[in-house]
């Protein structure tokens, strides 16, 4: 389902804008880093599902480009029967940014989505932006191109938010088969959350427009279906295609309370993105990872671009710094076996059959899982929220405070190194750098969960019946 919020650079304390969020799917997730690559001419890209996912289809091919960006990207391996890896979050190393959130279609609409889909699914579309779009609005182009040339694989309707440094855009993609997608341009005074994505009024006339784009027929399909009518007065895009609520209860609070935070004579920090993406009013058991990029200028260093990146939901591990200029990431927040789609039925060394043999790397699996780790604690410090949560949220804030503070001489560091023509020893710097952070953080969770278990143990004993203890998830209408 996901979570996305976006927030203007005027609004922002430091002049920087800010996409963050977290997916909510329950299966495996990780960190990925994919570097720039040549293809040779005539290279296709194999997109969309296949007869196993919920709405089914078949892989097809669309034209693969010359040359493809550096990017990160948290991937993870199971949703609604899509292919493996799937991508939900990244930044690119041109400064593109890019989250999926899911978007409910309207039922009719659903309905008529074919039996047999083609074309590239959500997950396809974030990766081909990040691999291809220099800009926002780049990338709001080439998923309207592809959707009108390629079609598209739908589980039910889906949303992307992309930004830059300088504006984000909500792009809606929705079921049925019929190529019909919409999007909205937030500037720099903006803020959005989506879960869902959502878009309300529209122009009539969308092509062409400064603040908003979609597919030519937008509109005059729903009049040739007679949902809409002209003398209706305006189209509204979430009442006639989407699932008519518009901006559901969690999302009008946390837009709210954005808003107000940015009005204050020290507008939003960071402390602040990394509180939304941390509430307990949102940030359960559902969320994966949490993410927050800082929307640098356009002539930034690719290198010097960051990525946070928390391998569950932060409210249970600290958020840690990854420039786009590092060679590897840790081990321990690489792909494991836990919570991996299949991984039940496979093993790491029966070598007779190929087919049962897990892809993940023996040496990796012999690491410790960030995220195994992550979701002790999680568990642990919800089964007693109230007595837990005041020393753990502290903790976070510090220790990301510290690291922000790092982070700025380690960037001027690498800036020097690569003035001097050595980008080679700035990423090695970077590298080491964001390892260190990492390894840190996961002995402090690693510590921080034994404590608590001990405690736990004495003062309350183990709850052995089955469910979710903790914070209640507000996100309902």
């Amino acid at each position: 389902m996901s979570y996305a919020l976006y927030v203007g650079a005027d609004l922002t304390d430091d002049g920087v804008g800010y996409l963050a969020g977290y997916g909510d799917e329950p299966s495996s997730h990780w960190l990925a880093l994919t570097p720039r690559c040549r293809h040779p001419e005539g290279a296709t890209l194999a997109v969309g599902v296949t007869g196993e996912a919920e709405m089914p289809g078949i892989r097809t091919h669309v034209p693969q480009v010359q040359e493809t960006f550096r990017h990160l990207t948290v991937a993870y391996s199971h949703f609604r029967g899509v292919p493996p890896p799937l991508v939900n979050g990244g930044l690119n190393e041109h400064g593109v940014a890019v989250r999926d959130v899911w978007s409910p279609s309207h039922p009719r609409l659903v309905a008529m989505t074919p039996a047999v889909q083609r074309g590239p699914a959500y997950s396809d579309l974030a990766r081909l932006v990040l691999d291809r779009c220099r800009t926002a609005r780049e990338g709001v182009s080439l998923i309207g191109s592809m959707i009108a040339e390629h079609g598209e694989s739908t589980y039910g309707g889906n949303s992307h938010l992309i930004a830059d440094a300088s504006e984000a855009w909500v792009v809606i993609e929705f079921a049925g088969g019929q190529g019909l997608w919409v999007a909205e341009r937030l500037g720099r005074t903006g803020i959005r959350v989506s879960r869902p994505g959502y878009i309300g009024v529209v122009p009539q006339e969308v092509a062409g427009h400064d603040d908003f784009d979609g597919a030519e027929h937008l509109i005059s399909f729903a009049v040739e279906q007679g949902w809409y009518r002209t003398s209706d007065g305006p189209f509204d895009v979430n009442e006639v295609y989407g699932d008519g609520r518009l901006r559901w209860r969690g999302v009008r609070w946390m837009e709210e309370e954005l808003a107000a935070r940015a009005r204050r004579p020290q507008r939003l920090g960071f402390s602040d993105v990394a509180w939304a993406v941390r509430t307990e009013r949102f940030t359960g058991d559902s969320a994966g990872y949490g993410q927050i990029v800082p929307l640098l200028a356009a002539d930034e260093r690719p290198e010097l671009r960051v990525l946070w990146h928390a391998p569950v939901g932060p409210i249970a591990f600290p958020l840690t710094p990854y420039p786009l200029g590092i060679t590897r990431v840790e081990p321990e927040y690489a792909q494991h076996r836990y919570l991996t789609r299949d991984e039940s039925r496979l093993f790491l060394g029966d070598g007779d059959d190929p087919t049962r043999v897990s892809t993940v790397p023996q040496r990796v699996e012999a690491t410790r899982s960030a995220v195994v780790a992550g979701k002790r604690l999680l568990y642990l410090l919800s089964e007693h929220f109230e007595q837990f949560q005041p020393e753990v949220a502290p903790v976070w804030e510090a220790l990301e405070a510290a690291e922000r503070r790092a982070l700025d001489d380690a960037i001027e560091q690498a800036r020097i190194l690569i003035s001097a023509e050595r980008p080679d020893l700035a990423s090695d710097l970077l590298t080491r750098f964001s390892s260190d952070l990492a390894r840190g953080a996961l002995e402090v969770v690693e510590t921080m969960a034994d404590s608590m278990e001990v405690r736990s143990r004495i003062l309350h004993g183990i709850r052995d019946e089955p469910g979710w203890r903790g914070p209640e998830i507000d996100w309902e209408h």
